[in-house]
């Protein structure tokens, strides 16, 4: 007689390809196929003969793995989140309760780092309004497009030195910018400038790309002595949380002419966007896709898998992460 599969508790959307190999392995207690409310849904799932002892969960918040999560289900030992960030995931209450977490690691790494360096050339060089532009049959009409600004040679500081933010510098070098970074401490290793005052830092910038994780020490760590500091040619990039940029701030500058422009692709209370931000030219705005590519999508469901399987089998999470003691 074969093995029953391990129930699992899905938390997260996941297209078809991802959810039959998912169910070719695990039984899938779904909480967005249920239809059912949060807590009736774990409730439910806490009341299986043989509850669950994982969950896959989504990034981002929507779902919030605290105190109240943890005690509704206290089955789980293992939380699996499909994202590089955790600020979704209470660790220390996951540590008090002998509950694993492992997250994405560095799967999006790259593809944050580029869309980064996209949203720059897209603010600087007026992408997305070039475009309406001729769309709108302007050029024949209006002639020329007005003159943008070069991303080239440009002073970009950078918040946050982790595994992005050290590949958006590299890119950024190549294009011959000259790069400096905030980050906890100083990186022996990196040759960029280390600003240990994060308004230093923007005054010293012609952008600001924001890279770092969300946490009480940088929540809105982007507020509005630090947009005054960057000034009126500034741009800021936020491709971290929206948690942190003041988002209020940030479209009064925005507003008032005091910074140039912004590519963000997070925001405070996704999935909505402040309405001023959507009518402003010298935005541009994506929806928190910078992580996800064809294959970034491809390398997460094997990696969320990997990890999964791990843990059932008692071997070594592949992607763990660091609880609190």
């Amino acid at each position: 007689m074969a093995a029953a599969k391990p129930r699992l508790l899905l938390l997260r959307r996941v297209d078809a390809t991802f959810s039959a190999a998912l169910r070719a392995r695990f039984r899938v207690l779904d909480f967005y196929a249920s239809g059912a409310p949060l807590r009736a849904f774990l409730a439910a799932a806490a009341a299986e003969p043989e509850p669950p002892r994982a969950a896959l969960v989504v990034a981002g918040g929507a779902v919030l793995i605290d105190a109240a999560f943890l005690d509704a289900v206290p089955s789980l030992r293992c939380v699996v989140t499909t994202g590089a960030g955790v600020d979704h995931v209470d660790l220390a209450q996951c540590a008090r309760r002998g509950v694993a977490v492992a997250g994405a690691g560095e799967i999006f790494s790259v593809d944050v780092a580029d869309h980064a360096v996209g949203l720059l050339i897209a603010v600087l060089r007026r992408v997305s309004t070039a475009d309406r532009f001729v769309r709108a049959g302007l050029w024949p009409a209006e002639g020329d497009y007005p003159l943008t600004s070069k991303l080239s040679g440009k002073r970009v500081g950078i918040i946050g030195l982790g595994s992005i933010g050290s590949l958006i510098a590299k890119r950024l070098v190549g294009f011959g910018c000259v790069v400096s970074y905030h980050s906890r401490a100083p990186k022996a290793t990196v040759p960029y400038r280390f600003f240990p005052d994060v308004r230093a830092l923007a005054a010293d910038s012609d952008a600001l790309v924001v890279a770092c994780a969300l946490n009480d020490a940088t929540r809105r760590i982007v507020g509005r002595r630090v947009l005054e500091a960057l000034g009126p040619a500034g741009v800021v990039v936020n491709i971290a949380r929206g948690g942190n940029v003041d988002e209020q701030e940030l479209v009064a500058a925005l507003r008032e002419g005091r910074i140039a422009g912004a590519g963000l692709d997070v925001f405070e209370n996704e999935p909505h966007v402040p309405p001023e931000l959507r009518r402003m030219d010298c935005v541009v705005l994506t929806a928190h896709e910078a992580v996800f590519t064809e294959e970034s999508t491809a390398d997460l469901r094997d990696l969320m898998i990997e990890n999964l399987e791990a843990f059932f089998y008692g071997k070594p999470l592949l992607t763990p992460v660091p609880l609190p003691l």
